[in-house]
């Protein structure tokens, strides 16, 4: 039995999995071979030089892409008093300290959380439950911070947040295949970009050593990274 079906091979066919694509070339060959029935996330995977065991050399930082992802993000913040309020004005989904006791629960219908500083004793007994969902409040992320309404602002535009893993690669999403080629290719730009800014003074060698596009069913493509060096 194939580890593919007929419509995956056929369109792994139209890429040259040898080549390095430039990134525009790349983007729109991940276009062309999406074929799913859905609006298929478009992704990137980078493998950096770097060794995460090392805490010096975790690369870790966050990039509000210009075009957003493509996905509606639903916010909760954990605040009371006026930055509650400050945050319904600002479009959060969920608000309230209520949430604490409801996530111990095992309610997590959330994409992002956000406190302010002075809820973080009691955001701190949830660490078990978010951390390991990447949904734990961080100060530098932007995630633990008074001033809300920005910080749901930037969530909402398309603030999206990453760290490497404990084997040196990077997956983030981009946008979505029916995101422009022109739009797919500024969310690719912004995101290498940050990612290149975030390198460690540690690392040694070659610090982006590949990056592969793809669509959630679609082939990987291979990017040229010599343009981000």
């Amino acid at each position: 039995m194939p580890r593919h079906g007929k419509k995956f091979q056929s369109a792994a066919a139209t890429i040259d999995r040898a080549q390095e694509y430039g990134p525009r070339d790349a983007v729109s060959q991940v276009k062309d071979a999406a074929f799913a029935k859905f609006d298929e996330t478009v992704e990137i995977a980078l493998n950096l030089g770097v060794d995460p065991r090392h805490a010096d050399q975790i690369v870790r930082g966050t990039v509000v892409l210009p075009h957003g992802t493509g996905k509606k993000v639903r916010v909760l913040v954990l605040a009371q008093g006026d930055k509650a309020k400050e945050a319904e004005a600002a479009g959060a989904d969920f608000v309230g300290v209520e949430y604490v006791p409801k996530i111990k629960e095992g309610w997590l219908d959330c994409d992002v959380i956000i406190a302010t500083p002075d809820m973080m004793g009691q955001v701190g007994q949830l660490g078990r439950i978010l951390g390991p969902r990447g949904l734990m409040p961080n100060p530098k992320s932007g995630t633990v911070t008074m001033d809300v309404a920005k910080a749901i602002g930037d969530v909402k535009a398309g603030k999206i947040e990453f760290r490497v893993d404990k084997t040196g690669n990077l997956h983030a999403p981009i946008g979505r295949v029916s995101f422009s080629v022109d739009q797919l290719f500024d969310n690719l730009n912004a995101f290498v970009e940050a990612v290149m800014r975030a390198k460690p003074s540690a690392a040694k060698g070659t610090y982006l050593r590949s990056a592969t596009i793809s669509s959630t069913m679609g082939p990987g493509v291979r990017v040229d990274t010599a343009v981000y060096r």
